[in-house]
């Protein structure tokens, strides 16, 4: 037993561990040696750094209850700026007296097991002196687990509570154990971070850790003893790493590295007390901000006295105002926001009485205190606007600037809330609706931070909504919704359903536009409830009971919300059984738009939306614009993490040919953020009444009164709601809404009249042109805070690490304008007569803008600055000074201004980083460039890298010096010089940075880039005095041109052009010499074709007879191939012109080089010629060829060859079956020959020998010398004749300058127009040709654009090449399939291929690439039926440049006819209908309010098929009917006989009749319809284009919603065209009229098994019958929807009733009555 008990005490004692949670005893003292260092910059070798390094003892000393204090000495605080490693630290001895101020005193702590508790210091110690402590201490937090040596857990720390992994490593032998943890400051439970100004960026918290731009950890490493007391920590160490990668590049990245090293020196004993220090509770371990919140990270400002300080800086403002450019101007502005956020109230409100009444100190205090946004300077705005200090133009600024980016907290939201009930504001309704639109923009960043969204601030905006609907005022309405659309909280969404009608049943009085604003006002509460929102508008997009508009602006609000699958899914089945057409477009093509999306975040919609498209039919793709759609534009580039997306939303209305609603909207992505930075809407309704005559009374007129009595025969039937015309427009920014307007009738109305009436009436319109009759003078400055964005985390040193972007701008305009009249206006003028009268005009305007943008990336606290600062400044300085004389009824107008006389820089940009260190003591900063003057290249750390280069690294356009990787810099200047102005422009270049050691974009952006554009003068032979610019139209345009050489008198200036004149003109303008250049060169070119022709006929007749026989044999190979080819196509392809597959052939012959030489290639390329002529045919032609057809490949669309009408119109003549040996050689040739023979039967012709020009403009010198120098431009056209033409000239004023250019373009016929620029000597040395042709490509009509530049200069060739790198890139984007071919050079060409009058196929080739596309959507149709052969075109009769677009207008207007039984409906449906004989049928009715005519057709008699038609029309009833043969025309019951045709009515607006082939046809556009014609067998209608969706009759609504085709008068859709037709039928009195037939209820005789229950069946929609008395003996079968009750029910219907408002629970068919006899009818006489 004594063994055993010995043994177990001896276990027990051996597995005992000791205490590793480290303490500190009682009254003892440990010494420590500290240093802390931080490090910013890249880790590249080479480049500057910058950093901070601390260093001090440390005492450590226990007092009772686990509290501790800490006492800091000889702290030594040195900063780093240079090349690390080799640059020295400096030491700054002022800062080290600043820090030590604070280190010096007394820290207690509470520490316990490795845990701090609170930390104490004396009261006013400053945070930062705090945080460093909290640095130190931050190395002896540790968490032990006894049981565990390896573990993780979430550990509380100075970054906050991160994920930390721990493992302890124990030596029994040395007594000491070592404990590794490592921290994941990425995956943060509770993490210390601030962001100043991201409330209007969205990060995505499901994009992975790559995306984000900062990543951090943290490792440290522990080394204790064990002592009697616990574990003792001698040693500890950390290390810290933050990577900045602000692009997807894993070398492209700066680094962060914060070092600290914790040493036990020494332990003492002794005993320390702190009862004598009051000391103050600063919280735990965790990094509390301080005063860097306030302090900007780009410079570093001493306070003494804020409001001194400020008039210094305004001052110093003022000044640079003075100076044309000044860099300083951006950044002293950002120092005045600095230090007005520093600024008090009594401060603030001292400035203001300073500068109120200075405009320039106003502007520039008003513009810094609005950019402040602290609540100290939000509190000063909103006491001076409710005061009536500032003027409406201020406020008005104020409150959409200022408002929107103050900081939100409780005081400012209660300012907003009490100055919104203002009288001030209430008195100006613009000013109230900006100021409840920032107070919903303030709640929604007050609630973003905030641990919950009190009710109480949100109930302004839920008053406002109340008492709008309780006054029925729609423009609260409108107010009230789109400010808690900015507030975007939960809270509001009762609020916002109450406006919405199938929540609130009382909504259902509100107008679309209330529903549209409830709807968007759900789309920021989306983002904090997306659940809730999506089931409110899943609802409202499946209700089609809603305005169209409605729906697709709920469609954009779901995808918004960035639905799953199931959501998307469901859309897209309910789409399957969609009723309208235009939402299902606009869906559709959002879900294509956005499965095309690369965007990270959007990834899983852009999956969904790949799946569920494919539920729907493609046929949704091919619809035209006359539909609604989704446009897109973007782009994301990963290797950048930036993207950007601008949609335009087109949501077209069925009553409108105008889109109803069109929103644009461009969003930007970088890296795991997204930010709406623009948004613009523009809705409208009702704007087509507004291009019509709109002065005529319709409701006056007898139709009017008629149709209001006939709306009870058509049961069911009303007229549309009145559409008050209307066009509203709001402005979003970064997703809030800034402002809205609405523009009624009302007010186009009053601006129409203030510019065509009398001035004195409009006082306002009055005011402004009296002000520009006495001048306009001053001066006009803007400071803007374009952008603020800081991202601030704390570093284990307890220094702050701050990410920081700055961009500030300086707006500047001085203008000296005066003008002078004449004759001059008078007290009582009308508007308009301002544009007639003679104006000189004298301007000096200097408009200029500065903006500077900084990022940092480094420490910022109010000691010291230290970081990476990338800087990039834009200035523009554009000066305008010329006098202008104004001529209209002369049409001529002068421009005179001074030359250059000395040099101006009018754009520059430029980009430096630096590193900068600042310390509060010394205020001369150090700053220097990253980017050493000497950097030397280390070969052993470079990789091999290809030749290629990327883009960054490519040789500049315009430059032939190449930018090699390995240089460190570029410089080089492009000038371009006007000799004869007297100046030039240069554009200089100046590059330097890093990527010579890594080619990354962040090397790349390192160093220094500069660009400026600047103007310089050049010396002339003499002074130039002034530059005149002068344009002269109509009749003086010659005489003005000859003036200016030879000076005449004003009679012969007022003269008509003679042959004198002319031949003077063309001599003054040199163009004698230009056709003379022309035709020289014409001749020319055709002797050496003659030449070419006699060499190749003379080779032929000393060839060798083998190499004859060889030539032959292989040409007779080739056409037997080509016959054999030819003989197995249809006939339409094999009667096509030989001498086009010639053309063809000789063109690819042409692409070998074009030599006899080459038989190899020319062989090939016979063969080639066969294979595609059998490639191209059609599998439509020939039975015979089925078999081959289907062994070859349907050729793609680039294959094919265009044919132009010009080809048929005007064939070549064929080549001689005897010379086949030498067409192969000389198809290049014949080509040419055609092509000169061409030109030399239609040489150029002068227009001026005919016709005088049209205008002529004059840019000149006025020198000293009295030479002339400068260019004269004339214009010449001719429009009007069989051949419209146009020319251009320009020439050189200086008589020894032959240069010139020449432009010219005219229709050549029907089918082709051509056109060219040719400039240079004489306009021989350049020259860019083009033509249009119309012809055929692929069996479809087709048009070709081709584009030639046989020679240009080298500068237009570099542009050229830098436009095809972009080409293909843009076709990716846009769809389109690309495919490299040797096609011809310095040539271009597109087909445009008419597959269907609303598809085109589209190829365009360029020299080295072949892009196409099929079945691109034209917006518009085009009214051509793309399967006509060009055979079957008359070419001369078919104008393509006239008829196709009067013809695309002409088919914007609604057709409809009717041809015996066949019915063609506006909405192109087709449907066979026998009438009932003599029963009206309305076949067309204006259903607006308006009611302004009415067209009904009857059957005559069962007999025949002649038909009668009726039209009411203003106060006329027309009747047309057949009789005897003829068409009879009766008006208002008078016989009207043919021969007092045409007759023309006498009413306000305009209506004719007319004979018209064997019919009558009637035309009254001003009542909407263009054209009626009628010929007993055929009627046809056509109505205007504003008459959309507002017909209504068996021609339909004209709306394009073919699934609603057969709608009834009551609203509902017909189940077939017969019960469609009977609905339109007009009832008649039974004894009044002909027609015996009526539309009744009617019931199933017998009892039908419903559910299983007997149930009495009523039809649910009315059907014909006759009437009383009358029987029917023919009968039609229709299917009738039923709504069943069980058969003791006592529910009753009436047969009158217009419809059965009941479900309907089945179908079934019935025999409707179509024919009566009424033999047994009784009327009383």
């Amino acid at each position: 037993m004594k063994r055993l008990i010995l043994a177990l005490v001896f276990t027990f004692v051996g597995s005992q561990k000791y205490d590793i949670e480290p303490s500190f005893r009682d009254r003892k003292t440990y010494l420590y040696s500290y240093e802390g260092l931080i490090l910013h910059g890249l880790q590249d070798r080479g480049l500057a750094r910058t950093g901070l390094k601390l260093t001090c003892k440390v005492e450590i000393s226990g007092l009772s209850n686990n509290y501790h204090m800490l006492k800091i000495r000889s702290p030594q605080l040195e900063e780093y700026n240079g090349i690390w490693p080799t640059d020295p630290v400096i030491r700054s001895s002022k800062l080290i007296q600043t820090i030590a101020s604070c280190f010096t005193q007394f820290f207690k702590f509470e520490y316990n097991r490795g845990q701090f508790g609170n930390i104490y210091a004396p009261k006013d110690t400053p945070v930062t002196c705090v945080n460093l402590v909290r640095g130190i201490l931050n190395m002896l937090q540790i968490t032990v687990k006894k049981s565990q040596n390896a573990y993780n857990l979430q550990e509380a720390g100075i970054e906050g509570v991160c994920h930390t992994s721990y493992l302890i490593q124990e030596d029994r032998k040395t007594n000491q154990v070592t404990v590794s943890k490592t921290k994941d400051l990425n995956n943060c439970q509770d993490k210390v971070a601030k962001n100043i100004g991201m409330a209007y960026i969205r990060p995505c918290a499901t994009c992975p850790l790559k995306e984000k731009i900062i990543k951090g950890t943290a490792a440290f490493t522990y080394k204790m003893k064990y002592t009697d007391a616990g574990a003792l920590i001698t040693e500890a160490v950390s290390q810290q790493v933050y990577q900045i990668s602000p692009f997807s590049e894993p070398a492209g990245v700066a680094v962060i590295e914060a070092k600290q090293e914790l040493t036990l020196n020494d332990i003492k004993s002794n005993q320390v007390s702190t009862s004598e220090i009051e000391l103050q509770n600063y919280g735990s371990l965790r990094y509390h901000f301080s005063r860097e919140l306030l302090q900007m990270p780009i410079h570093l400002i001493k306070m003494k006295n804020p409001e001194s300080q400020i008039v210094e800086i305004l001052q110093k403002l003022i000044q640079h105002n003075e100076q044309v450019y000044n860099r300083e101007a951006p950044t002293k502005f950002l120092e005045l926001i600095q230090l007005c956020r520093v600024a008090t109230p009594e401060n603030l409100k001292s400035l203001w009485k300073q500068v109120a009444d200075k405009p320039q100190y106003r502007r520039w205090l008003l513009s810094a205190i609005c950019a402040a946004g602290t609540t100290e300077t939000f509190m000063f705005l909103k006491q001076k606007i409710h005061n009536g200090d500032f003027s409406y133009m201020e406020s008005a600024m104020t409150i959409a600037l200022a408002f929107h980016l103050s900081k939100a907290d409780d005081d400012s939201l209660q300012a907003v809330a009490d100055l919104m009930t203002s009288i001030q504001i209430q008195r100006a309704p613009m000013l109230r609706k900006l100021a409840y639109l920032a107070y919903g923009s303030m709640i929604n960043r007050y609630c973003a931070v905030a641990p919950s969204c009190p009710k109480e601030i949100l109930q302004p905006l839920h008053d406002l909504a109340a008492e709008a609907i309780s006054k029925n005022s729609e423009d609260d309405m409108a107010l009230a919704l789109k400010a808690m659309g900015n507030a975007g909280e939960p809270a509001c969404i009762k609020r916002i359903l109450k406006f919405l009608p199938i929540f609130s049943p009382a909504a259902k009085a509100f107008p679309v536009t209330i529903y549209i604003d409830a709807v968007l006002a759900l789309r920021k509460i989306a983002r904090k409830d997306p659940a809730k929102v999506q089931e409110i508008l899943l609802q409202i997009f499946v209700d089609h009971s809603l305005d169209p508009t409605v729906r697709m602006m709920t469609c954009v609000v779901i995808f918004e919300t960035k639905p799953a699958l199931s959501l998307i899914t469901s859309m897209a089945n309910a789409l399957l059984k969609e009723s309208s057409l235009q939402v299902a477009s606009f869906t559709y093509s959002h879900m294509k738009a956005l499965a095309i999306n690369r965007i990270p975040q959007l990834y899983n919609v852009s999956a969904a939306c790949n799946i569920a498209i494919k539920l729907l039919s493609p046929r949704l793709d091919r619809m035209n614009y006359r539909y609604s759609k989704v446009i897109h534009i973007g782009g994301y580039y990963p290797d950048y993490r930036v993207g950007a997306i601008g949609r335009v939303y087109l949501m077209n209305s069925p009553r409108s040919m105008v889109p109803s609603a069109i929103i644009m909207k461009l969003r930007g992505y970088y890296a795991n953020t997204a930010t709406d930075f623009v948004e613009v809407a523009l809705q409208s309704q009702g704007l087509s009444d507004l291009v019509r005559k709109q002065n005529v009374l319709f409701a006056e007129y007898d139709t009017y009164k008629k149709l209001k009595v006939l709306e009870k025969t058509l049961l069911g039937w009303k007229e549309l709601p009145p559409e008050n015309p209307l066009i509203s427009a709001y402005v979003k920014a970064f997703g809030h809404e800034l402002a809205f307007a609405d523009i009624n009738k009302e007010f186009i109305q009053q601006t129409v009249k203030a510019l065509t009436e009398s001035s004195d009436g409009h006082m306002l319109v009055k005011n402004v042109i009296n002000q520009i009759q006495r001048g306009i003078a001053g001066q006009w400055t803007l400071g803007i805070l374009a952008g603020e964005v800081r991202h601030i985390v704390p570093t284990c040193v307890g220094l702050p690490l701050e990410l920081s972007l700055y961009s500030t701008g300086v707006i500047h305009a001085a203008a000296n304008v005066g003008i002078n009249i004449s004759p001059s206006l008078s007290g009582n003028f009308k508007p308009l007569q301002f544009f007639e009268a003679n104006m000189q005009l004298r301007a000096d305007i200097n408009p200029s803008i500065h903006m500077h943008t900084i990022a940092m990336v480094g420490l910022n606290t109010q000691y010291f600055q230290s970081g990476l600062e990338f800087h990039a400044n834009f200035h523009a300085n554009i000066p305008l000074k010329f006098d202008a004389k104004i001529n209209m009824k002369d049409k001529s107008l002068k421009f005179e201004t001074t030359p250059c006389h000395q040099e101006m820089q009018l754009v520059s940009a430029r980009t430096k980083v630096y590193a900068i260190s600042r310390n509060v003591e010394e205020m001369t900063s150090v700053r220097r460039s990253v980017l050493p003057e000497e950097a030397a290249l280390d070969v052993s750390e470079q990789h091999f890298k290809s030749p290629k280069r990327t883009s960054r690294n490519r040789a500049i356009v315009g430059s032939e010096e190449k930018f090699h990787h390995r240089a460190k810099s570029y410089t080089r200047v492009f000038c371009g010089k006007l000799q004869s102005l007297g100046c030039q422009t240069c554009l200089n270049l100046q590059f330097q940075d890093a990527a010579f050691l890594k080619d990354t974009f962040l090397h790349w952006l390192v160093g220094e880039r500069e660009v400026k554009l600047v103007l310089k003068p050049v010396h002339t032979d003499a002074a130039i005095a002034k530059i005149q610019l002068e344009f002269q139209a109509g009749s003086r345009a010659a005489s003005r041109i000859i003036q200016m050489v030879t000076p005449v008198s004003e009679e012969d200036d007022d003269s008509a052009l003679d042959d004198a004149v002319q031949t003077k003109l063309k001599k003054v303008l040199g163009i004698e010499n230009i056709f003379k250049a022309a035709n020289r060169s014409a001749h020319q070119h055709l002797k050496k074709q003659a030449t070419r022709k006699d060499k190749a006929k003379i080779a032929e007749i000393q060839a060798d007879p083998t190499a004859k026989y060889q030539s032959s044999s292989s040409s007779s190979s080739s056409s037997s191939a080509s016959s054999s080819s030819t003989s197995s196509v249809g006939d339409k392809y094999r009667n096509k012109d030989t001498k086009d597959k010639i053309w063809q052939r000789r063109q690819r012959e042409g692409s070998c080089g074009g030599s006899s030489s080459t038989r190899s290639c020319s062989s090939s390329e016979e063969d080639h010629s066969a294979n595609t002529e059998q490639h191209l045919v059609r599998s439509w032609s020939s039975s015979s060829d089925s078999e081959y057809s289907k062994k070859q490949a349907d050729p793609e669309i680039y294959q094919y060859q265009f044919t132009s009408v010009h080809t048929k119109q005007y064939p070549r003549k064929k080549v001689p079956s005897g010379s086949s040996s030498s067409s192969s050689s000389s198809s290049s040739s014949s080509k040419s020959s055609d092509e000169s023979s061409y030109q030399a039967s239609a040489q150029p012709t002068f227009l001026g020998d005919f016709k005088p020009p049209m205008l002529a403009a004059i840019l000149r010198t006025i020198r000293n010398d009295r030479k002339l120098a400068g260019f004269q431009l004339v214009l010449y056209t001719d429009l009007h004749s069989t051949r419209p033409r146009i020319q251009v000239f320009v020439s050189n004023i200086t008589d020894s300058s032959r240069w010139k250019f020449c432009a010219d373009a005219s229709i050549v016929n029907s089918y082709k127009a051509a056109g060219y620029l040719k400039w240079g000597q004489d306009c021989q040395d350049y020259r860019i040709a083009g033509k249009v042709e119309s012809g055929q490509f692929a069996d479809y009509p087709a048009a070709q654009i081709k584009l030639e530049w046989p020679k240009i200069p080298s500068r237009i060739k570099l542009a050229v090449k830098c436009f095809y790198s972009l080409v293909p890139g843009v076709a990716y984007m846009f769809g389109f399939s690309q495919r490299e071919q040797n096609n011809p050079a310095q040539q271009a060409t597109l087909v445009v291929a008419l597959t269907s009058p609303r598809t085109c196929d589209l190829v365009c080739k360029l020299p080295d690439l072949t892009i196409y596309n099929r079945d691109v959507s034209l917006p518009l149709p085009i009214p051509l039926d793309p399967h006509i052969s060009t055979s079957v075109i008359q070419y001369p009769a078919w104008n393509f440049f006239t008829k196709i677009p009067s013809s695309v207008i002409e088919n914007l207007k609604g057709h409809c006819s009717v041809s015996q039984n066949m019915i063609t409906t506006f909405n192109e449906v087709e449907f066979n209908y026998s009438m009932p004989a003599n029963c009206y049928h309305v076949l067309a009715q204006d259903c607006s309010p308006e009611l302004k005519f009415l067209v009904m057709m009857k059957k005559v008699d069962e007999s025949t098929d002649l038909k009668a038609i009726n039209i009411k029309l203003a106060n006329h009833e027309i009747d047309m009917y057949p009789e005897n043969g003829l068409i009879q025309l009766m008006i208002n019951g008078v016989q009207t006989p043919a021969e007092n045709l045409p007759y023309t009515s006498n009413s306000d607006a305009y209506m004719l009749i007319s004979s018209e082939k064997k019919g009558l046809s009637v035309k009254a556009p001003e009542y909407g319809i263009d054209k009626l014609y009628y010929d007993g067998h055929t009627f046809k209608i056509q109505v205007g284009f504003w008459m959309a969706g507002k017909t209504c009759g068996i021609c339909g609504k004209f709306d394009g919603e073919s699934k609603q085709k057969y709608q009834m008068p009551s609203g509902y859709v017909a189940k077939d065209t017969e019960s469609f037709a009977h609905s339109w039928i007009f009832s008649e009195e039974p004894c009044a009229g002909d027609c015996k037939l009526q539309r009744t209820l009617i019931k199933i005789e017998k009892p039908v098994g419903f559910e299983k229950v007997a149930s009495k069946c009523y039809s649910v929609e009315p059907v014909l019958r006759c009437v009383k008395g009358c029987s029917a003996i023919r009968t039609a079968s229709v299917s009738v929807g039923f709504h069943c009750v069980p058969v003791d029910s006592t529910a009753n219907f009436d047969e009158d009733q217009i419809r059965l408002d009941k479900a309907e629970d089945l179908e079934n068919v019935v025999d409707v009555h179509t024919m009566c006899s009424c033999e047994q009818l009784q009327c009383v006489a």
